[in-house]
This record gives structure tokens, sequence and C-alpha cells, in this order.
């Protein structure tokens, strides 16, 4: 009996021994069935029930539901409206008829439910559910004032899921970008809380892009001004992104305070932690900041709603998603400003076609009126680079560029490529064919100095083939397109500026889409 007395004793402990140990673990499983990392983003009790809600928002309701619910006790869910008609990306007239007739009625029944609470009167048989709902999430405190906070939310489980889709282009980049900062990389799930990672998205505040920065926030991290907005390049603007949220946990401690910062701001967030600390369970059901409202509360909870989503498609879209590629263009980061036109003749691209992948390029830069920036990225078609790496930009381009332009450019000069995926390396890293010196324009404000370039030392020959062919062009009036040529590439061999071209064979002032065996007139 002692030996079995003693086995027991043995057993109990090494069963209390494996409780404390599973306790203490780093990995969090949730009753939901997600596991949370709580030393980096915890899920307190206080916020539970709004992470569940928002996991129904990404993975469960589609556009065509709407929940109307309380506002501050996300679990309190009165009712899943389908709506009637189509589903669009607005609202029918009938829909938003129904949403509010229903709207109208709850805050009815529940301004009822309080008077009665509030006069010890017992409620009826339809409030008596109401009652137990409310009381369920917040006590019978959470009746007082039920009317006034209800709130309608539209499903987004079809945009989460095309959101996922596009994700597949950028996840492993913006992960990158975090872990070389040493931070999470589940940061990265961010854009499907901002913008469900639409490129081009903008709110009404004025945020744009996926990170949704707003103008006076993004020109602290990134570059925008009359040619370029970089918070409409996921890449930069992700870059920009791991900046600020570096400095916000820096700041503030803890990834809950830096996460909610994106939506709230540094500002807010350190009032709230010298009221709260860092418990965003507490600050989320206590702080009452003049500018803590619905979406601040909520933002952590839906990050981490976003994160469990996307992290379990299986299981929240078993039909299937539908990944696009990881990213394959090249990266450029241009050493001097120059036109949008002179990169894509550089490398033998379509100005229309290098305009589609920059996107953070504005429409005055895409038309050369306005010149790209030193500093700034250029996107390139995978293995452009390669093939022009040893072909430095030829004299007579650097002259034709400044000639059709009169652009007011700063010292002109090959640039720098930063491939994507590899180390920063040279574009004209080999020998060049010629002895390139560089050219100068006047800055803006003045009146253009006279362009100077060294001439290359050249075999009698080749100077007698310059020649014959500058003499044929004087001669010649019209030009047959070959493969692989551009507009510039034919005003340059020509003398003319591509204004001219256009206006010799009466294109618009920004056609740019050329073809093989077009008739182009180059003199009048």
């Amino acid at each position: 009996m002692r030996n079995f007395a003693r086995f027991r004793l043995l057993a109990l402990v090494s069963f209390s021994l494996l409780l404390l140990l599973v306790g203490c673990s780093s990995i969090d499983e949730r009753p939901s069935g997600h596991r949370s990392l709580t030393g980096t983003f915890p899920v307190p009790d206080e916020i539970e029930d709004n992470v569940a809600f928002w996991r129904k928002v990404y993975g469960e309701w589609g556009r065509g539901q709407v929940a109307i619910h309380d506002d501050e006790h996300m679990g309190v869910i009165y009712e899943v409206l389908d709506l009637p008609g189509p589903t669009r990306a607005g609202y029918t007239a009938q829909q938003k008829h129904l949403i509010r007739a229903r709207m109208a009625r709850y805050e009815s029944r529940l301004d009822s439910l309080e008077a009665k609470v509030r006069t010890g009167r017992t409620p009826s048989g339809a409030e008596k559910a109401l009652y137990e709902k409310l009381v369920d999430a917040g006590g019978e405190r959470a009746i007082f004032g039920a009317g006034e906070r209800i709130r309608s939310q539209r499903g987004l489980r079809e945009r989460f899921r095309r959101g996922l889709e596009i994700s597949g282009r950028y996840d492993a980049k913006f992960r990158e970008i975090f872990r070389s900062k040493g931070l999470p990389e589940d940061l990265a799930y961010l854009p499907h809380v901002e913008s469900s990672f639409q490129a081009h998205a903008r709110s009404s505040v004025g945020a744009a892009g996926m990170w949704q920065f707003t103008r006076g926030t993004g020109k602290q991290y990134m570059r925008i001004n009359g040619a370029v907005d970089e918070r409409l390049d996921p890449v930069i603007a992700a870059e920009g992104a791991a900046r600020y949220l570096d400095e916000a946990y820096r700041k503030l401690g803890s990834w809950p305070l830096a996460v909610t910062s994106y939506n709230h701001g540094q500002g807010g967030m350190r009032k709230a932690k010298a009221m709260y600390g860092n418990d965003i369970g507490t600050i989320v059901r206590s702080y009452k900041g003049p500018y803590f409202k619905f979406a601040s509360r909520n933002f952590y909870a839906e990050f981490i709603a976003a994160r469990q989503v996307a992290s379990n498609p299986k299981r929240y879209f078993p039909e299937g998603v539908r990944y696009e590629p990881p990213l394959s263009e090249e990266r450029l980061v241009l050493r001097h400003s120059i036109p949008a036109d002179r990169v894509a003749a550089h490398y033998g691209v379509s100005t229309y076609r290098l305009a589609k992948l920059n996107r953070h390029w504005t429409g005055p830069a895409k038309a050369g009126r306005a010149n790209l920036p030193s500093g700034s990225t250029v996107w390139l078609p995978e293995g452009a680079l390669g093939r022009v790496a040893s072909a430095p930009m030829p004299a007579s381009t650097l002259v034709a560029a400044r000639s059709e332009r009169k652009a007011k450019l700063q010292t002109l000069k090959v640039t720098e490529a930063t491939p994507l995926r590899a180390k920063p390396k040279r574009i004209a890293s080999a020998k060049p064919q010629s002895a390139l010196k560089l050219v100068k324009v006047a800055k803006s404000g003045s009146k253009p100095k006279p362009v100077k370039v060294a001439a290359a030392k050249v075999e009698p020959r080749s100077a007698q083939r310059r020649k014959s062919r500058a003499s044929e062009a004087v001669k010649a009036k019209v030009h047959v397109v070959k493969p692989n040529e551009t507009l510039y590439r034919v005003a340059t061999h020509y003398e003319l500026s591509v204004t001219e071209l256009r206006r010799l064979n009466r294109m618009g002032p920004n056609d740019t889409n050329i073809r093989p065996g077009q008739r182009l007139r180059v003199s009048s």
C-alpha cells in the first residue's frame, strides 16, 4: 500500500509539473482552435469576442450578409441579415431600407428594455433574450445605452479571399523586409486590414495605397512629390511601414500598442499607455480618448483575426485560394534625376509598360512633364537589367534627352541597379564602349547651360559610318519601324524630339506604342 501511495504521489507531482510547463508555454491554444504567440501578439480575454467577430467578417460572412451588432460588446450580434437583390459593391436602395428598418427595430426594443430595467419592471418574452445576451457580454450595465450602440457590418469574405490571392505576390518580400529589421514577420498581414491588398486603395481621410499612409505621415517615411507618390508602391510603402512600426515599438514597448498606433497614432497610444500600461485588453475596454473610436478599438483585434484567417486558408476557404506568383520584377534605384521615357528607351521597354509596373509614378512623370527624382525606385521587367548590364547609355541619348525636353536636370549618369533579391550592383560595371563624360544641365530656375560631351576616341571607319548615317537621316522622309524599336529610339536616330515626331505623325501627346512595319514620317 505504501508503494502504491508513493506511486500515486509521484504521478500527481509529475502531472502538476506537466500542467505548469504547458501553462508557461509561449504558444497559447485558444478555444477557437487558433494558436496565438502570447509573447508577441497576445489575445487577452477582453478582446476575444472582438477577434471572433472579425474572423466571421473575414472568413464566414459574404457581401450578401450584414450583421447587426453592439459596437462595444462585439460578441452581441442581434441578427445576420441576408440581403435581397443583387450583390454589388454598394447597397441598393432596397437593401439600405431593410438595414435601416432592422436597426431601428432593435433600437426601439433596446430602449424599451432599458426603461424597464431602470424602473424594476420585468422584461417581456422578446426582451428577455436581448437582456440575457447583453448581461452575458458585459453585465447588467451593458443594457444602458445599448440602443445607441447598434451598428451594421457587411461581410468581407470575398474581398478577403481576393486579398489573400494578391498577397501571394507580396508576402515573401514583405516578410523579408520585416525580418531584415528584426521585426515580427507576421506584420506582413496588416494590408488585409488596411486595404485587402488593393494597391490603389484610398480612404475618406486621404490615406492611400496598400499600406494606407496619409500624405503627412507618408512624407516622413517615403518620397511624395509631383513625380512620385511612393505610398502607391507596395514594396516601398512596406519599407516605410517597417520603419514606422520599428519606431512605434521602441517608443511604446508593446506590439499590440504599436500595431494599434498604426491606426490611432503614437501620441494617442502613449496617452492610453500612461493610463492603463501595456494592457491592450484594458485599453480597448476602458480608454475613452477623444479619437479612440470604433476603428482604433478594433484595429488590433482585426489584425489578429486577419492573421488567423490568412494562416488557415483551407479552413475558411475550402473552395481554394489561387495565390498570385511572387514578385519577379527587378529594382533599379536612380542615382540622378531622369525622364521616364529615357529609362524605358535604355532598357527597350515601352513607357506604357514601365508605367504599369511603377504604380507610384504620377501623371506628369508618366507623360514626361516631370523627371523621376534621384534615389527613386524604378521596377523593370524580369531580365531587363541583365540585357543591358554592359551597355551604358550613349552620349547621343543623353544629348537627345536634354534637347527634347530642355530638362532642368542635375548631373546625368548611369544609374545604380538593385535587383529585388540580390545585392546592389552597378549596371555599368563593365567597361563602357566609349569614354562618356557626364552631361550637366542647369538647375531649375536658370537658363540651360551648353551641353558638353567629351568626344570619344573613335576609329576613322567608325566616324565615316556615323557621317553616312547622319546623311541618310537628313534625306529620309519615312521610317519603317523595326522589331523592338520605340518612339524614342526612332526620334533619336533622326535627331528629332519625340514631340516633333508625334506632330509629324499626328499622334496624341501620350501615344507611345508603335508596331513593326509601321511607317513613320521623320521629316516634313
